[in-house]
């Protein structure tokens, strides 16, 4: 990861704590925590669209409330939405056909109580931020940032017959905290992952943001490659691959401020080879 540049590539308004996003025939896909919309922003017409995932949606849902959707992903025409696990109220996924809108809810109680006792975690250690589809084996990435620090990979088959698994993942740290899995994508048999360092033991309260990394790891055995600090005060929790050439490749990031105010800046990340 060298030559590493990262400026700003767009500033948005209508959207506040953006936590993933895909970018997607020049439209970008991007999820809040906050909210209970799929947006869509059209970056050649500067225009925000609302797909609403339920019924009533809400903006600023009060956190006790909010789905806390952390982790996207799309596999073939279709986008998955995962809601983190912190609590009861965050335990659905949403799935939308990108070719005619249908929307698919449900519920994942049942597959995040088996995760927590694969993992050995508490109730509200649970805390999916990433979701990666290879092969219809979903990756879910677990950011480690309760009082244990299990941070690490989930691995949920499609295939119901076959076993889940977890692999505890241990990366940097900034200022002397454990980095832990904000997001992640494939990218040519690749994972690149976003991790933030946070002053903090719960996935429910906030902490002082320390900073952000990005990495690179093997995707059949995890093993880390290569980390790279991209900031010491910001907490990027989106990633989606922009361009990809011989010599370099780029990616689109968002940030949460963890604030009310609806506006989030994308951020391009640009590496040589």
């Amino acid at each position: 990861m060298q030559n590493f540049q990262l400026t700003e590539f767009c500033h948005i308004k209508g959207i506040g704590s953006a936590s993933g996003l895909i970018y997607y025939q020049d439209v970008l896909f991007i999820i809040s925590d906050n909210s209970s919309f799929l947006y869509q922003y059209v970056i050649d017409k500067d225009v925000v669209l609302k797909f609403p995932l339920v019924e009533n949606p809400q903006e600023n849902i009060a956190k006790k409330d909010k789905y806390d959707l952390e982790a996207m992903t799309n596999y073939g025409n279709q986008i998955f939405i995962f809601g983190s696990g912190s609590t009861p109220q965050r335990n659905t996924m949403f799935s939308i056909n990108l070719e005619n809108d249908a929307l698919h809810k449900n519920d994942l109680s049942h597959l995040y109580h088996i995760l927590r006792e694969l993992a050995s975690l508490k109730e509200d250690e649970l805390n999916i931020e990433g979701a990666i589809c290879i092969n219809k084996t979903m990756l879910l990435f677990q950011r480690g940032n309760g009082a244990n620090n299990k941070n690490g990979i989930f691995i949920v088959p499609d295939n119901p017959e076959q076993p889940q698994g977890f692999v505890a993942i241990k990366l940097p740290e900034i200022s002397n905290v454990e980095t832990t899995f904000t997001d992640a994508i494939l990218v040519d048999n690749f994972i690149y992952f976003l991790a933030a360092a946070e002053d903090t033991v719960s996935t429910y309260e906030d902490g002082e943001v320390l900073g952000s990394i990005i990495g690179k790891m093997n995707a059949e055995t995890f093993e880390i490659i290569e980390t790279q600090i991209i900031s010491i005060s910001q907490k990027f929790e989106g990633i989606t691959l922009y361009q990809n050439n011989e010599n370099e490749i780029t990616f689109l990031l968002c940030e949460d401020t963890d604030t009310e105010i609806l506006e989030s800046k994308i951020y391009k990340s640009s590496f040589t080879k």
